[in-house]
């Protein structure tokens, strides 16, 4: 599978997932992809092939997804490998088109007992690491409005 990259200089920038698309030019916006059936207007995350609510074949759209969604549910995590930062809070975050993603929460200056589900939140990307190629992984994670 090829990987979309955005150069910056020297260094590209490389999604963490096939399903986020970094802008193309500077002042752009990164944002979510999902395939959107057009028998039955079923959205999903990522790409797709068949719809699962109507069952027909290579009739899905790619559609930009929304930046915003709300908080479904979530759990704050105390215990991971040694080189993650802790706590932190790992959710799923239901889109206004349908799809639910996983996430994580940033942001949330008054500690993890401010998050609540329903909460608006937006997404954004930074860098996570940086590949064996010298390029930057750049992940999305989403934060309260």
């Amino acid at each position: 599978m090829t990987r979309q990259s955005q150069v910056t200089g020297e260094q590209k920038s490389v999604p963490i997932v096939p399903y986020l698309r970094l802008p193309s030019s500077p002042g752009g916006e990164a944002y979510l992809v999902g395939s959107k059936c057009r028998n039955c207007g079923e959205t999903y995350l990522g790409s797709r092939v068949m719809c699962i609510k109507c069952n027909k074949m290579d009739k899905m759209d790619e559609v930009a997804l929304s930046r915003t969604g709300e908080i479904f549910t979530y759990t704050v995590v105390y215990q991971s490998a040694p080189w993650i930062q802790l706590p932190y809070i790992a959710a799923v975050v239901r889109l206004p088109e349908g799809p639910f993603v996983r996430a994580s929460i940033v942001g949330v200056e008054s500690g993890p007992e401010a998050v609540k589900v329903g909460m608006k939140v937006v997404m954004l990307t930074e860098k996570v690491r940086q590949d064996s190629e010298g390029n930057n992984v750049i992940a999305y994670k989403f934060k309260p409005l």
